[in-house]
């Protein structure tokens, strides 16, 4: 079986989907202390890379993404598969767990 080498510019998502890169995770609390990485909680921010065509309604009609490449975004703690393209996190998920967009 051949290898695919993956990476952003050939990896488009389907549907409704919204690929999106994680951002990184703080290393240090507030006071100074130092996180190990087993203390690290699941980063909820990241930035949108690629999106999908959409979501096709009843009628056969795609409804249009109200986020677009570029948009900063705060979605559900688990939400999405991980996928790590590189030395870089991404989570792939679908845009109903999108909670906000950041500016």
């Amino acid at each position: 079986m051949a290898a695919i080498a993956l990476s952003v510019a050939n990896m488009k998502p389907l549907g409704d989907r919204v690929l999106v890169k994680v951002s990184e995770s703080e290393e240090k609390t507030a006071g100074g202390i130092l996180l190990p990485d087993t203390a690290k909680e699941k980063p909820q921010v990241g930035e949108v890379t690629a999106v999908g065509p959409g979501k096709r309604s009843d009628d056969g009609s795609r409804q249009a993404m109200e986020v677009k490449v570029g948009d900063k975004v705060l979605y559900s703690k688990y939400a999405g598969t991980d996928v790590k393209i590189g030395n870089d996190d991404f989570v792939l998920l679908s845009e109903k767990d999108i909670l906000a967009t950041l500016s």
